[in-house]
């Protein structure tokens, strides 16, 4: 069994590499988390040659580049999946021109064989797939001229060289005895690699083996690394706490590093510094204050040990870096970048939680709608979500819920906790191999029990007979409703999950992002419900402290958390949509709602269709996709010294789905538009040119068809040109605030003052932030229907491409009962909303055709009382989320969520969330001496809370996918 079998069966709970792999099927869309990070150990990184890239591999199924120095996500690239392990990569290298990533793993398996799949940096795409490889690739090494790649691989398959000038084989070595997972080549085009059969062996630069020695320092030797004068090897070692530096010309051991004390586990990764001064070395188990910390010797091992801190979990590869210090990859999942003066120069850790342990910590409520959980290991920072309210609280916490039953009379389960032999009253229960359990739940009538292992979920009768089982990856928690009816399992992927006890048939899947704001919910099918949430729009996370010692991420937006993967054959990268992309028909909070009543999605589907005496859009996700785009030139971090750039793209849309729009987007916003296209071709190259600021900025692609807009690609373009001497943008702004309505039934108290007080706290900016303000302020009977529409008007022709445009509406909102949404002016009749009100197209087309930035800021209350109970609140998590979409690239910040009311109190003399904007305006957490998007976003939600006593929560999504990052929008006035 290799590393990475041993590394999921003993960390990650996913399906070891013996278990017999399902042929990829005919490719239906498979749903999938996407965070922005990495959901699973990542099993290897490579940097190229210049350092402007870092790649990581996982066993979440994606490899990912990353830009250095400042670890923003690039791409993502996705092989072709399928169950169980296909698709699990575990080995990923760079060519040292960054041309070209290779990766593999468990993957492409035709024919028993497998697979290593080359990508193109730039554009992502799968450009050729190495296929007949007799098992799964543990490793890839490019030599450092470029000229070969490397592949090491499982059980006693050797290794395999091929030339990257047509990737046809070089060389090969098939006299192994097991895994290859360790290869390093030397400056002078020598190679060494390290096998589990526990020999060592030395290739010269002709690629043919001048030596094969046994590895002195243990028998499962894990990795290798040529010092950089090429004349030493270092080797660590997979089974043991000692590392060997060993002779480059003939393997004779010449010392150890010092690894007293290290009594549990092992350091098997090790790589020197680029000076070859120091010996670095990670590994698992070896843990100290909670953390796998990085080793550190002086004098290449020589010489006195340091600890440098570095992650949570396993630190399963070390790259050493010309610029001085290591990167490294681990199994959290996490990477991260140490430099020379030994301080962590970048970190990028998961969003999901951390679920292991959590024992009586999960809990559930009677009819399993609400369930209990911890963020952090061990059941720490408590959560709680409820499926009926679609609400995640955190903090203190009430009773009601009840822990999972884990002892009854007659039922004696034993070595459940941990351990590959559970039993009952004393005999074993029938396991894969390997297979290790790690929680349980007795049915309340105690007939049955559930048993959360790491491959699988399964129910047990009274005597030990398994009644069904579901493959999972790693039921941590596990827990049975008191009614019977429903199970819930806590997963190693940082979801949770419902299923009919009856058969075992998953229902409702819940992710909660670790920012403990964001979460969305969906059923097998796809249908979903999410929250609103905050995004910078980089793919990395970018966070501010909590006063309570936690972090707020602001790295993606809550519709964009899962998505569809779709393979495209083997011989092509799969396309990923996130869900938002099919909101249309797959949002559907309202089936949602009768899922766990109903036990099956069909009838949740019709409930909720009577109920609401509507009929929502049904298709196949495969039927309804939109376009793909690619970025084909200038490449990432290029230099621009005028004022507009040819951005060169590929476009490819499904047959009969012509592309009609295309955008150019520059840091989020539209700045170029072709309009009523109609570009039959599936795919097709085209050039546009795009106005660029006189500063950095990252230039993006979207596409229209007729069935949505694409994501968008971006790359980062620098300013290398001359710029103007007065760099500060004009503001613009329109705040709309309505307390006095002339019917009486619609009276607020402090809306007309939360939009006065908002322009005056933005107004102070003036010559400081901004060169210009000009504000626009329609309050009560000021703020009738032409007024507002005339107002947005105005802005939107005032804000040029330099410009901030902001937009704070304070008021009632409605949906009609099609679910059109209206702002309601002063002289508003709910009873003809349509020749009364604003309707929210107005408010969207604006916002999406203002040329500069945007933000949006809606303090609207929760009105469904208002519409004589003919339907409920207006969804404004759909507005935030539509509005925050790449093709509107509008950052918004609204008062609270669909379903609850946005709070008002003469304690305050403003609305809550007004409340804690102008505190947030006024410098509340600025850094720095700035007030930025995402400082501004976390005060308000943590204000909000504080004042509401947790009954309201804003949320504040940005662009999704667009480029848009952290810039400052209020500098704090002394």
């Amino acid at each position: 069994m290799s590393r990475a079998g041993k590394l999921e069966a003993g960390y990650l709970g996913l399906w070891a590499l013996m278990i017999p792999l399902l042929a990829l099927a005919a490719d239906p869309p498979i749903l999938r988390i996407e965070t922005g990070m990495h959901t699973a150990a990542i099993y290897r990184i490579a940097v190229d040659a210049g350092e402007r890239f870092l790649v990581t591999a996982s066993v979440d199924k994606t490899a990912r580049i990353w830009s250095l120095p400042e670890g923003r996500l690039l791409q993502v690239l996705r092989p072709p999946i399928g169950e169980g392990n296909e698709g699990n990569l575990y080995a990923v290298a760079i060519s040292p021109d960054a041309r070209t990533i290779a990766t593999g793993g468990w993957t492409g398996r035709e024919d028993n064989c497998c697979s290593i799949y080359l990508f193109d940096r730039q554009s992502g795409q799968l450009t050729r797939r190495i296929g007949g490889l007799p098992n799964a690739i543990d490793h890839l090494a490019y030599s450092k001229d470029g000229r070969f790649l490397a592949a090491g691989l499982a059980l006693d398959n050797g290794i395999r060289i091929y030339r990257s000038d047509g990737y046809a084989l070089a060389a090969e070595d098939r006299d192994y005895g097991d895994t290859v997972n360790g290869l390093d080549f030397a400056t002078d085009g020598r190679l060494a690699t390290v096998s589990y059969d526990g020999f060592v062996r030395l290739y010269g630069s002709d690629l043919k083996r001048i030596e094969k020695k046994p590895s002195p320092g243990g028998k499962n030797p894990f990795s290798i690394s040529f010092s950089p004068d090429g004349g030493r090897l270092a080797v660590g070692f997979d089974d043991s706490t000692r590392i060997d530096v060993l002779s480059a010309r003939d393997l004779k051991p010449v010392y150890s590093p010092d690894t007293r004390g290290i009594d549990n586990g092992n350091i098997g990764s090790v790589a020197w510094s680029s000076d070859g001064r120091f010996l670095y070395a990670g590994g698992r188990y070896y843990k100290k204050k909670g953390s796998c910390p990085i080793l550190r010797w002086k004098d290449a091992g020589r010489g006195e040990r340091s600890e440098l801190p570095a992650a949570s979990n396993t630190v399963v590869h070390l790259v050493s870096l010309k610029s001085g210090g290591v990167a490294f990859g681990t199994a959290d999942p996490a990477f991260g970048i140490i430099d020379p003066s030994d301080q962590n120069r970048l970190f990028r850790t998961a969003a999901i939680a951390d679920f292991p342990a959590a024992g009586e910590g999960f809990r559930l409520s009677q009819d399993g709608a609400t369930v209990q959980f911890g963020f952090d290991r061990w059941g720490r920072s408590p959560a709680r979500f409820s499926v009926n309210q679609r609400l995640l609280e955190t903090g203190p916490l009430g009773g009601g819920l009840s822990p999972p039953l884990t002892r009854a009379e007659g039922l004696e389960v034993t070595g459940w906790e941990n351990t590959s032999e559970p039993k009952l009253k004393g005999l074993p229960l029938k396991l894969e191999p390997y297979e290790k359990a790690h929680s349980l739940a007795i049915a309340p009538d105690q007939q049955t029990f559930l048993l959360g292992t790491s491959w699988w979920l399964r129910l047990f009768d009274r005597k030990g007979k398994q009644k069904w089982e579901i493959p999972v990856p790693a039921a941590l928690a596990v827990n049975i409703a008191g009614d019977g009816r429903t199970a819930v399992a806590a997963l190693g992927d940082g979801t949770i999950r419902w299923y009919r006890l009856a058969d075992g048939k998953e229902l409702l899947a819940l992710f909660p992002h670790n920012d403990r704001r964001r979460w969305v919910l969906w059923t097998p099918r796809g249908y979903y419900d999410a929250s609103s949430g905050a995004e910078d729009g980089s793919g990395a996370a970018q966070r501010a402290p909590s006063e309570a010692g936690g972090y707020y991420d602001a790295s993606s937006g809550a519709e964009d958390l899962i998505g569809w993967h779709l393979n495209k054959g083997p011989e092509q990268a799969a396309e990923f949509f996130p869900v938002s992309r099919f909101r249309e028909v797959y949002y559907r909070p309202e089936v949602i709602a009768k899922l766990l009543d109903t036990l099956d999605t069909d009838q949740a589907i019709r409930l909720a269709g009577r109920e609401s005496g509507q009929r929502k859009p049904q298709a196949e996700v495969a039927d309804i996709l939109p376009p793909v785009v690619r970025i084909l030139s200038p490449e990432e971090g290029s230099e621009a010294k005028e004022d507009e750039i040819t951005v060169r793209f590929q476009v490819r849309s499904p047959p009969g789905a012509a592309v009609t729009e295309i955008k150019a987007l520059v840091d989020g916003r539209p700045r170029a538009t072709e309009y009523h296209l109609d570009l039959a071709e599936p795919e097709f190259e085209r050039e546009i040119r795009v106005p660029l600021p006189e500063r950095d900025s990252d230039v993006g692609i979207i596409a229209k068809n007729r069935h949505a807009w694409s994501e968008a690609a971006k790359v980062r373009v620098r300013w290398a040109g001359r710029s103007a001497v007065d760099l500060r943008s004009k503001l613009y702004v329109l705040a709309i605030g309505v307390a006095k309505y002339r019917d009486e039934r619609l009276k607020l108290a402090y809306a007309a003052k939360d939009a006065h007080d908002f322009a005056q706290a933005i107004a102070r900016q003036e010559g400081r932030l901004y060169r210009e303000i000009h504000p626009i302020e329609l309050l009560d009977e000021k703020a009738n229907r032409d007024a507002i529409l005339n107002g947005l008007d105005t802005i939107q022709k005032q804000t040029t491409a330099n410009d901030v445009a902001m937009i704070f509406l304070a008021g009632h909102g409605v949906d009609d009962a099609n679910n059109f949404y209206y702002f309601l002016p002063v002289g508003a009749d709910t009873g003809k909303l349509k020749s009364t009100a604003v309707p929210y197209s107005e408010i969207e087309n604006t916002v999406k055709n203002i040329a500069g930035k945007v933000l949006f800021f809606v303090d609207t209350c929760r009105s469904g009382d208002l519409m004589g109970g003919r339907r409920g609140p207006a969804d404004i998590q759909r507005i935030v989320n539509e509005l925050a979409s790449a093709e509107n690239g509008a950052v918004v910040f609204a008062s609270s969520t669909g379903n609850q009311y946005s709070q008002e109190d003469p304690k305050w003399e403003n609305g809550a969330f007004t409340e804690a904007l102008v505190e947030g305006l006024n410098g509340a957490r600025a850094e720095g001496g700035r007030v930025t998007i995402n400082l501004l976003a976390f005060h308000i939600s943590e204000r909000v809370k504080e004042l509401t006593k947790g009954t309201q929560t804003p949320p504040v999504p940005k662009p999704s996918n667009a480029a848009v990052g952290d810039f400052p929008i209020a500098v704090v006035i002394q």
